[in-house]
């Protein structure tokens, strides 16, 4: 009896401790926001800002006219090949086209005659030369040999600079005239086919190269909007081509004439062509921002979510504590959403696929 006394206190301590030891591991719960839920989400910071007031305008790509080089032809004839098409990367040094031209023709024919006539110019002023040095010729018949002998040089100079002028050096005997790319960049504009004929006093260009780093969107603004365009403006403009995708600039130019036929401004907007996405000719909607004198929270339009007629988002402190929020939308412009109660100024707010974590947390 006496041994089991002991034991008893002794096996009651050992649970007592353990079960102590148990009771102070703390189990925690699973964050709301998973580490791969957490690579996938975007999280913006609620401003207090001016509330923008945007102008809606439609417009079309088009390349910077400022950057460009347009190609003339040099010499008239017929155009044999087009090596290229509108749109194509083209390198500098490419040739773009092949025209068979008369006049370069012409021009080889005179250089053959005059090197000819300069050989035998050359051949009479050192006979010439060594007669009078040896006292057998008069000096009057040296010099004019060696008069002679320049203006046949001088005519040879004279039609090489024609053939450099007429082909730009980028001939060959027979008449071919060879179109080269003088700059890396783009076909924007093309007036040259296969088998039509070409004049060198045709005031067309043959070919515009762009280097399409730069592009402008080209807008018309009715008369009642005039005063809301300002010169630097911010502008966003969207295109059929890439559904959600926003390129960003600004207001460059404002024509200080309206069109007689549409009674509308035209405006230049100038943009960043990243990845050479732009191109010429595209369809382009255009929202232009103008600040008013009034604030409110601003946050991105993609973190609201509309649910039963009632607008919400969904608001981030840390993994763990995620909720989603009530707010009052009071104007939409563009990507920006002004709201007022719900959220304060600096409060955090999941504007990337937080419908993942709002269904979730409506379901609890």
């Amino acid at each position: 009896m006496k041994n089991i006394i002991p034991f008893f206190i002794a096996t009651t301590l050992v649970l007592f401790a353990c079960k102590a030891k148990v009771e102070t591991v703390a189990v925690k719960d699973p964050p709301i926001i998973s580490d791969s839920l957490g690579q996938i989400i975007k999280i913006d910071t609620a401003k207090n800002e001016y509330i923008e007031d945007q102008l809606s305008l439609s417009g079309e790509v088009s390349y910077d006219d400022n950057n460009v080089v347009k190609i003339f032809p040099n010499a008239s004839g017929q155009v044999m090949s087009v090596n290229v098409s509108l749109g194509d990367k083209v390198k500098k040094g490419q040739t773009l086209a092949v025209i068979k031209s008369a006049d370069v023709a012409g021009n080889y024919a005179d250089l053959s005659t005059v090197n000819s006539d300069a050989a035998i110019a050359e051949k009479e002023y050192k006979n010439a030369e060594e007669l009078y040095k040896n006292g057998i010729s008069s000096e009057k018949d040296f010099v004019q040999a060696k008069l002679e002998y320049d203006k046949a040089m001088n005519a040879v100079k004279k039609v090489q600079m024609q053939i450099e002028i007429n082909g730009g050096g980028k001939t060959k005997a027979g008449g071919a005239y060879f179109i080269t790319a003088p700059r890396d960049g783009f076909i924007v504009e093309k007036n040259i086919n296969a088998g039509s004929f070409i004049r060198n006093d045709n005031n067309q260009d043959l070919f515009t190269i762009s280097d399409m780093k730069d592009v402008w969107v080209l807008a018309n603004v009715f008369e009642t909007d005039i005063p809301k365009i300002k010169v630097g403006q911010p502008a966003e403009v969207t295109t059929l081509a890439y559904p959600g995708k926003v390129f960003y600039g600004k207001v460059d130019q404002i024509n200080s004439v309206l069109d007689p036929m549409s009674k509308a401004m035209k405006i230049k907007i100038v943009l960043p062509n990243t990845n050479m996405l732009l191109k010429p000719e595209m369809f382009t909607s255009i929202m232009l921002a103008k600040a008013e004198s009034q604030k409110a929270l601003e946050i991105p339009s993609t973190a609201i979510i509309s649910d039963g007629g009632k607008n919400y988002v969904v608001t981030y402190k840390d993994r763990y504590h995620v909720r989603a929020q009530e707010v009052n939308i009071l104007k939409v412009s563009g990507t920006k959403t002004y709201i007022t109660g719900g959220i304060n100024e600096g409060d955090l707010v999941i504007s990337k696929n937080q419908i993942l974590i709002y269904n979730s947390l409506i379901e609890e």
